[in-house]
């Protein structure tokens, strides 16, 4: 008890637990985007359950992994070398999770631009997804982010007490923001083909990260924050126009 008075006393940790909040929110958008996408392909009955259900399996891992953070903190100690480059658990972590967001991305993309393609690579022979299954590849890139998460939070600050906080907040915020995200990509499709984009992205960055080419996630988010601005103002152009259209279809009294 005493700790934990000593922390709430020390202004220094109430910076760290504000930046490290910060950061976790933002790491956090590409675990919501997924899960976004992933559930709108499920009936709409099932949707609302299969993100709480995804989002409260993140905080779980994450709490989990939080429990064993010496372990978590030894996962970034080499293993194996091929070439001179070494890698570590979180490295072979990263590089299987960029791999399937970028063959989820890529998969997507190909439904979306051509719906019915008949037999090819994908294997589209199942047309809906299931709720296991959208449960299951929502685990994958949970445990993928999660591990990320932890990691990057062990590197801002020493203190369990902050990490739980912080991660518990992130938690609450991607719940908050689940269902209305999801609603606006489902609502948008040029918003859908935008988001597979960011995903596309973020999987080629994780297997970069994988085989130790560091890429600054400023960039990353600068360049998705850009093109969703892009992104709107095409919306509110297109919504400009058709208001027009409907102005000028009015009959004249």
């Amino acid at each position: 008890m005493d700790y934990l008075i000593s922390l709430a006393s020390d202004p220094a940790v109430w910076a760290a637990l504000a930046a490290l909040i910060a950061m976790e929110v933002v790491l956090g958008i590409d675990n919501l985007i997924f899960i976004s996408i992933l559930t709108n392909k499920l009936p709409e009955n099932q949707r609302s359950r299969a993100r709480r259900i995804g989002i409260s399996a993140a905080l779980v891992l994450r709490l989990g992994l939080l429990g064993t953070v010496a372990v978590i903190v030894q996962l970034t100690t080499p293993v194996f070398t091929v070439f001179d480059q070494g890698f570590s658990w979180r490295d072979l972590i990263l590089i299987a999770g960029g791999l399937f967001l970028v063959w989820k991305a890529t998969k997507e993309i190909h439904h979306s631009v051509d719906p019915d393609p008949g037999p090819d690579m994908f294997n589209t022979r199942a047309a809906s997804l299931g709720f296991a299954a959208a449960i299951g590849q929502i685990l994958v890139l949970d445990l993928v982010f999660s591990v990320d998460s932890i990691i990057t939070a062990v590197g801002m600050t020493e203190h369990i007490p902050v990490m739980v906080v912080a991660v518990i907040v992130t938690v609450g915020v991607m719940l908050f923001a689940a269902d209305p995200l999801a609603n606006f990509i489902n609502g948008n499709p040029t918003v859908v083909m935008l988001a597979l984009g960011f995903l596309l992205l973020i999987g080629t960055t994780l297997i970069a990260e994988g085989f130790g080419a560091h890429v600054s996630k400023g960039y990353i988010y600068a360049a998705m924050a850009f093109s969703a601005l892009v992104e709107g103002l095409n919306m509110l152009a297109r919504r400009a126009r058709r208001r027009a259209a409907e102005a000028g279809s009015e009959p004249q009294r």
